[in-house]
């Protein structure tokens, strides 16, 4: 399913960043469950909202799912529902840019750079692999039982989804605010090599 041609979308924006001068926001939908009241109150009516005063970027985060969805005809069943979900609450695709994170081949290549700039142990520290940890060690099983690599790795990919935009603001809950902040360390120690390079993009709360 292609909602926007992928490298339309990724020249466009810079283009339009040009042209309007607005800031992008941008905001990841992972397809991992049937949308519901809570999600439209808490993330999307919120998230539609920013199109008033933000270049507005959405994207359907089918990569991030597979650290927990593996069969393909169920997530591509996911992914078909959150964007018809997406679509029926509001969001128009004639004014924002709405894809699926697959489509931008230059995500996955920036996800590697900025793999060799993040330190172990900073993914160490990221929530969802320490409840992870946790709950293994809870459970009397070795910390890393049936932890992949991809849920690790989670917080890289999340940064080179937000910094290849050069996103401003990304919309989160308060709990999830640290991962904005792994992005921020993630793009500094870029910065710091490099010069001002990226965006230091900063969280949002709706």
């Amino acid at each position: 399913m292609s909602l926007v041609p992928a490298k339309r979308a990724l020249v466009d924006v810079h283009f339009e960043r040009r042209q309007m001068l607005k800031e992008i926001a941008l905001t990841g939908i992972k397809p991992t469950g049937t949308p519901h009241i809570g999600n439209y109150l808490g993330m999307v009516k919120p998230a539609l909202e920013l199109i008033d005063n933000y270049q507005a970027l959405y994207f359907i985060a089918d990569y991030h799912a597979l650290t927990t969805v593996k069969d393909r005809k169920a997530l591509n069943l996911l992914i078909y529902d959150i964007a018809a979900a997406w679509l029926a609450l509001g969001l128009n695709p004639d004014k924002v840019f709405f894809f699926r994170q697959s489509e931008i081949p230059e995500v996955f290549e920036f996800t590697w750079i900025l793999a060799c700039f993040t330190s172990k142990g900073l993914l160490n520290r990221a929530h969802a692999y320490k409840a992870a940890v946790e709950a293994n060690t809870d459970a009397g099983k070795p910390p890393d039982t049936e932890i992949n690599a991809g849920l690790f790795n989670y917080p890289v990919l999340m940064a080179a989804d937000i910094l290849v935009y050069g996103s401003h603001v990304v919309p989160v809950g308060l709990d999830q605010k640290q991962h904005v902040e792994i992005v921020q360390d993630i793009a500094a120690v870029v910065n710091s090599t490099y010069g001002n390079v990226l965006t230091i993009p900063k969280p949002f709360n709706p």
